[in-house]
This record gives C-alpha cells, sequence and structure tokens, in this order.
C-alpha cells in the first residue's frame, strides 16, 4: 500500500444486506485509527450503508482528532444494482483538507484533517459491525475502476492491490483490472 491523496471507486450494492444487528458497509476513504496527530483517531470515508430495517444509504462519515467519528446520509435510499461513484479526495492547493464526493457532485464541506496530506494510505473495503451482538450479518458489494490519487486534486491512477485481509465467513474475489466483490460465504 502506498500513501494517496485520494481513493475512489463505483460501488454496487449486489443483493440486498441482511443485518440482524448493527450496520454493513461498502466505502473507500483515508485514514483510521491512530493515524492522525499524536495517534488519535482520523479518518474521512463515503460509501454505502445497509441496516436492521432493510435499508441502504448513500453515507460519509468524517472523524477529526480528538472528536466521535460523525455520520452523514446523503441518499435515503439506495435500489439494489445501482451504481455510485465515490471519492475522498484530498483538495488541489491545499493540503488537509478533504471533500468528498457522490456520483460527480461533493457532498461534504472542506474539510481540515491536520497531518494528512500525503501521510494516509486509501482504503476500500467492505464492513460489518455486529452492535455488540454475536450475530451474522450478511452483505455482497462489487468495487469498480478503484483507483487513487497520486497528487492534491486529483491524478488518478488505477490501485495497486497492498493487502487483502478478511474474517471467516466473509470473502474477497478480485475481478479485473482493479475490481473485486466482498460478500458473507453461504
Amino acid at each position: 500500500m502506498r500513501r494517496a491523496h485520494g481513493v475512489r471507486a463505483t460501488l454496487v450494492e449486489l443483493a440486498k444486506p441482511f443485518v440482524e444487528d448493527g450496520h454493513v458497509a461498502a466505502w473507500v476513504g483515508v485514514g483510521g485509527p491512530g493515524a492522525g496527530p499524536g495517534g488519535s483517531d482520523a479518518w474521512v470515508q463515503v460509501g454505502l450503508s445497509g441496516f436492521p430495517d432493510g435499508s441502504s444509504r448513500v453515507y460519509f462519515e468524517v472523524t477529526h482528532p480528538g472528536a466521535d467519528p460523525v455520520y452523514t446520509e446523503v441518499a435515503p435510499t439506495v435500489a439494489t444494482g445501482t451504481r455510485h461513484d465515490v471519492a475522498a479526495l484530498e483538495i488541489a492547493a491545499r493540503p488537509n483538507w478533504w471533500r468528498l464526493w457522490v456520483d460527480g457532485a461533493a457532498v461534504s464541506p472542506p474539510l481540515h484533517l491536520p497531518a494528512s496530506s500525503g501521510r494516509w494510505n486509501p482504503i476500500a473495503t467492505a464492513e460489518t459491525w455486529d452492535g455488540g451482538k454475536k450475530v451474522c450479518n450478511r452483505f455482497a458489494y462489487r468495487f469498480e475502476h478503484v483507483s487513487v490519487a497520486v497528487r492534491h486534486g486529483g491524478s488518478w491512477t488505477p490501485v495497486v492491490v497492498g493487502s487483502v485481509f478478511r474474517d471467516r465467513g466473509y470473502r474477497v474475489v478480485r475481478g479485473p483490472g482493479s475490481a473485486f466483490v466482498a460478500d458473507a460465504v453461504g
């Protein structure tokens, strides 16, 4: 994995998620736990999320150093099979300032994340959170055209996969180029 100034992908919900508790999600972003100044948590991410009520949404999440994550809904419904282009991109000529994009439109204000410029690895992932209970949430997401920005404001290049990690019960199936499917097994 290499550091980048942004990450983007086309996300597709392949099947309606089954969420017993918590949530599932497919997203791209930068930063993470311990990635901020002084080891603080800091990140930006944008993608699709699914919930126990059967709904799926387009969202973004921002965690500023020393603060709790803030989840913002962009679209209240996602139709299974529809494509959504999502991106987290550092703003040209403004190091450490980020913006989140969905389907070609900015969905966040400029977001200042200190000490982030050129320091964070890009992430394209699917996740499940069980709400603190032992449950088996299920999802199926396709990631297409995954690419990273090698400069502020763009200059996109296809991603070079650095590492793939998966939990028991889930799989990642690589497709052509930078595409992959992440889903529950069985």
